[in-house]
């Protein structure tokens, strides 16, 4: 069972409940949102991927044809709650629909963010196993668990960006990170974002990704993402997929999603892997041993301090 707990942190989804730092890989991949937890001090992650999306949108200036790749770059320091971040995504865009000249492709970079988030708020839950006196309670749910772990998000668009993906200025990303863990196998995120803030363009969306362990290797969710855009009509999505753990340090995905109540529809899949170099160690807090004395009333008095000292 400890096992399958710990899984959970392969999407990024959960974490072991006194310490960020966790024997097997946090990863956000394959979902889009993201925990409010932090891969621990001194580790290094990798998570890339390659993307393909196809839509049959027929307006001016279409790209339904898009095929690309990303890394998201995270590294703990300084303190356990606090984690930095990039993500850099590239892509190769096909145009349709330009009135001006004949179908096209633009390539180069097409996103290049850089932030940190911050675990604010984290939410205990009660160790049922040391109930032994009732089945009941021991089975019952902890009202607890409805309350999430909160975590925040603050993050700059540059403008270090290909042709054609330009932004007139740079822009802040934040975000309000939530996760809800409502069994040892069962995993909620939530996520309510503002983006492109500061911006001509700037957009609010929420993402919520529903997680489960199916065994010790294998995890898949679900997950369903709302962007609201000025003037623009509200974009709504749903995604799939799964992950397999590899090994503790290594977890590879996949997944497919598409969009609903939209003119037109598209698809868009990606595979990928989550790698890390863990330089991880927990700190060691050293108390001086107390010195001996000669009168009795001393030696009591280290009597009850080894009596009640913490291993």
């Amino acid at each position: 069972m400890k096992r399958v707990y710990l899984l959970l942190l392969i999407l990024s989804f959960t974490q072991l409940i006194n310490a960020q730092y966790t024997e097997i890989i946090n990863s956000k991949r394959p979902g889009f949102s993201e925990s409010p937890y932090s891969i621990g001090t001194n580790v290094f992650q990798f998570e890339t991927g390659v993307f393909y999306r196809i839509s049959d949108n027929e307006t001016i200036y279409t790209r339904p044809n898009t095929i690309g790749g990303e890394l998201f770059f995270r590294y703990g320091k300084f303190l356990e709650k606090l984690e930095i971040n990039a993500k850099v995504a590239y892509q190769r865009d096909e145009i349709k629909n330009n009135p001006s000249e004949a179908n096209s492709t633009i390539s180069g970079i097409s996103e290049l963010t850089i932030g940190a988030k911050y675990l604010i708020y984290e939410q205990k839950y009660t160790d049922k196993s040391k109930e032994i006196r009732s089945w009941k309670r021991r089975m019952a749910f902890d009202k607890k668990r409805l309350i999430p772990s909160v975590g925040a998000y603050v993050g700059v668009n540059t403008n270090f960006l290909g042709y054609g993906f330009k932004e007139n200025e740079l822009s802040i990303k934040g975000a309000v990170l939530l996760q809800n863990d409502f069994s040892d196998r069962l995993v909620l995120l939530t996520n309510l974002i503002a983006d492109k803030i500061l911006s001509d363009s700037n957009e609010y969306s929420y993402i919520a990704t529903m997680t489960y362990a199916i065994n010790y290797k294998w995890s898949y969710f679900i997950e369903n993402q709302g962007i609201f855009e000025k003037s623009f009509t509200p974009k709504f999505h749903f995604g799939t997929g799964a992950a397999y753990l590899l090994s503790n340090n290594i977890q590879l995905d996949a997944s497919v999603r598409t969009n609903f109540f939209d003119d037109y529809s598209f698809l868009y899949s990606s595979v990928g892997v989550a790698w890390r170099l863990d330089k991880h160690s927990d700190k060691i807090i050293q108390k001086n041993s107390p010195k001996a004395k000669t009168n009795n009333r001393r030696k009591k008095g280290n009597f009850f301090s080894r009596l009640f000292k913490k291993n």
